[in-house]
């Protein structure tokens, strides 16, 4: 088994630029979460032209939506979402300098071209991993849209957070050539 490459956010071109689909990645630093609802209110400042609640550029969104935290914990459970939902929004997010997403499942063709012109990455969380992958999150706290509950736009800080770059920044996709791979 390959050792994991430790990245640190935010991400830089350089460090996206040297991963390949299929490598695993352990990440450290701040991301945020968002799923549909925060996507949803995200497009809508886009489309009038005013600013995110947050600062994307370089950054990485999870698309999660955590379960309350117990006592002494940051969070509680955070397994990914399915990834597609958040497709009619990525691009315009990519397009503001989002640089990373971590999800699951495959992404629409137009997602994966505009991670080729932005020079951004989708990683993968382990759908079923959730209480483990909670174990990387050190420090919760609301960034944007605490109405939302649990689809609140929230800030982890994460220690080696576990994922697989499915979709590297050249458009490679782990879901198309890995199922080819196993059957030759």
């Amino acid at each position: 088994m390959t050792v994991p490459v430790k990245i640190t956010t935010p991400l830089s071109d350089d460090s996206i630029l040297n991963l390949n689909a299929g490598d695993r990645v352990e990440i450290t630093g701040w991301i945020y979460t968002a799923r549909d609802a925060a996507h949803k209110r995200f497009a809508e400042l886009i489309k009038k032209g005013d600013d995110l609640p947050v600062k994307i550029n370089g950054e990485i969104i999870y698309y999660v939506g955590p379960a309350p935290a117990k006592p002494g914990y940051p969070c509680g459970s955070a397994g990914p979402t399915t990834s597609s939902r958040m497709d009619p929004y990525t691009p315009a997010l990519l397009d503001l300098g989002l640089k990373g997403m971590i999800g699951k499942g495959l992404r629409s063709s137009e997602v994966i071209e505009s991670i080729k012109r932005n020079r951004a990455v989708y990683f993968a969380a382990v759908g079923g991993a959730a209480a483990l992958i909670s174990r990387s999150v050190k420090k919760a706290e609301i960034a944007a849209y605490e109405e939302l509950g649990p689809e609140a736009v929230y800030r982890f800080y994460v220690e080696d957070f576990p994922a697989i770059v499915v979709i590297d920044s050249r458009g490679n996709d782990l879901y198309r050539t890995a199922p080819q791979q196993y059957r030759g």
